[in-house]
């Protein structure tokens, strides 16, 4: 089956550039000539600027030009060591009106997924290249080069507008389907049978004929059970980060602690109790430590404690938002921690993971007032799956009592007020009999 869906897509991945029916234009605030003086290129770039523009040329994605403005080149080495040929269109952007088309969330777009089992993904061959820009704006676009002034015939990379007006796109190509998503050009069918994948991929190709676009060959992967999209892999309702090729080393500076907590973080909502193992770390970066860093047996702990935990593939399950949800808090006298559960054959699975650090402030309430601020942090953190439907709350009892009794306490009686919309029952913390335990590591 996979073999005949394949061969089916043929015509759409030769890698062509086609033009789509949409068309970019640049519409200005204010009228103002944007005109940079370029940036002398090194020597060693010249040759290779001259073949990227009459590759440009020749693909009819640029053309020759009598503009007044002119914005510069800019040239980028990738991390494999080969150059890129950027335009830096930062002046032009600054005069250009806003496109607010909203963009959507990758959040939004896992949570479509939850009874998902088939899956076909691709991106388009040079993406923005295939919408051609509109004949009043190509002046705008103009850039200078050892070949002349050049000015663009499609939306090139950089245009603040070119984001919304490409996902603009994408919403027409799919339509209200339901069995089809995309994020920019990366877009992803998903089914449940056999069945439906095969209608959908009909009409997933009769979309891309119709709007005259082409797919990435590279990038085309058909009717699979188990798929790499946005950065985590979808395989039967569950979702995986991953698996970043980066070497963990331990850092030596404030900088390489910030790098390494950035990379980290990636692994939020994959991880138990991540504030509380980040703890070490925060405390580095306090202000007015020492730029050069103490390393100890503590951040050391840690740090292999968040190495095993990653190199462990951690799995959620994609949230299904006509289920019941059972949120479990708990507290520390360092941290607070969540988990989003949900059944899934007879067992409870994680859904999210969040925690953070208590504020010094914090730290010196009572032991009930923690517990109670665990709820507050949980409900808001996860309040897009919780709010305006019943969940079940797993906690101590007490908490609970303090939240309908102790309102008007300056500490949480305002906090306690902003969640006066959920509806939720609650089982004791000695009554939760589910095998996903959760305490706070630092407790």
């Amino acid at each position: 089956m996979p073999q005949k869906l394949t061969t089916s897509v043929t015509n759409y991945v030769n890698g062509r550039l086609f033009y789509s029916e949409k068309v970019c234009q640049i519409v200005y605030a204010k009228w103002k000539v944007v005109r940079v003086k370029p940036n002398p290129l090194p020597f060693a770039s010249q040759e290779f600027v001259k073949e990227e523009v009459q590759k440009l040329l020749d693909l009819g994605v640029i053309e020759h030009s009598s503009s007044p403005y002119c914005s510069p080149i800019v040239i980028v080495k990738k991390k494999d060591g080969t150059l890129r040929l950027c335009i830096d269109f930062r002046k032009l952007n600054a005069l250009t009106i806003f496109d607010a088309n909203n963009i959507p969330l990758p959040e939004d777009l896992f949570a479509q997924l939850s009874h998902a089992s088939i899956f076909t993904s691709y991106d388009l061959a040079k993406a923005y290249w295939q919408i051609p820009l509109h004949p009043e704006s190509k002046i705008y676009t103009a850039f200078q080069t050892p070949l002349g002034l050049m000015q663009w015939t499609r939306m090139p990379f950089g245009l603040i507008t070119a984001p919304a007006t490409f996902c603009r796109l994408m919403r027409v190509v799919l339509g209200q389907s339901s069995s089809m998503l995309s994020y920019f050009d990366d877009t992803l069918l998903h089914t449940r049978t056999w069945e439906e994948h095969v209608i959908g991929l009909r009409r997933l190709l009769g979309a891309l004929r119709k709007h005259g676009l082409t797919v990435n060959p590279a990038k085309l992967v058909v009717a699979q059970t188990s798929i790499e999209f946005q950065g985590h892999t979808l395989s039967n309702g569950t979702l995986t980060p991953i698996r970043k090729q980066v070497e963990l080393t331990r850092p030596s500076t404030k900088k390489q602690v910030r790098s390494l907590m950035g990379l980290f973080s990636y692994y939020r909502s994959f991880v138990p109790d991540f504030a509380a193992l980040l703890c070490p770390l925060t405390d580095i970066l306090r202000k007015g430590s020492p730029d050069k860093i103490v390393w100890s047996d503590e951040c050391e702990r840690f740090f292999s404690r968040i190495k095993m935990l990653i190199a462990s593939d951690p799995i959620l399950i994609i949230p299904d938002m006509h289920a019941e949800f059972i949120l479990r808090t708990d507290a520390s006298d360092y941290g607070l921690g969540a988990v989003l559960l949900q059944e899934r054959h007879g067992t409870l699975m994680p859904c999210r993971y969040a925690s953070r650090k208590l504020s010094p402030r914090e730290v010196r309430y009572s032991a009930i007032e923690r517990e109670c601020l665990a709820i507050v942090f949980a409900v808001k953190h996860f309040y897009r799956f919780l709010a305006f439907k019943p969940f079940h709350l797993e906690t101590d009892h007490k908490p609970l009592l303090f939240l309908s009794e102790e309102l008007k306490t300056d500490a949480l009686g305002s906090s306690i007020a902003g969640i006066c919309i959920v509806n939720f029952s609650f089982t004791r913390g000695t009554e939760c009999s589910c095998g996903c335990t959760f305490t706070p590591v630092l407790n």
